[in-house]
């Protein structure tokens, strides 16, 4: 995971530079229900899957770099805990978009 990822994920989810993992999850589910291919209005179906996906990625960056406690994006910080789960993120999007596509 780059520090970066975590940035634009940050930046998808538009949270502030502390959050709390409450706040990551309300963002988060407050996208996906507006950004929902089912329900999404006023773009096509492909762009809404993407949206779905972008917004979903975001979420599993951002709640598999903290842990429930208060967490200031800086670089120091991310690299005293970077760990490389990308493998971890990537099974765990597998699992959820199986044969939803």
């Amino acid at each position: 995971m780059k520090f970066e990822d975590l940035e634009k994920a940050r930046k998808i989810l538009k949270l502030n530079k502390e959050v709390t993992l409450d706040e990551v999850k309300s963002a988060f589910r407050k996208l996906a229900k507006d950004s929902h291919p089912d329900v999404a209005e006023g773009v096509n179906r492909e762009q809404a899957i993407e949206r779905f996906r972008e917004i979903s990625w975001a979420y599993e960056i951002i709640v598999s770099y903290i842990s429930g406690y208060k967490f200031s994006f800086s670089k120091d910080d991310f690299s005293r805990r970077h760990t490389d789960i990308s493998k971890e993120i990537k099974d765990h999007i597998d699992r959820f978009y199986d044969g939803w596509l």
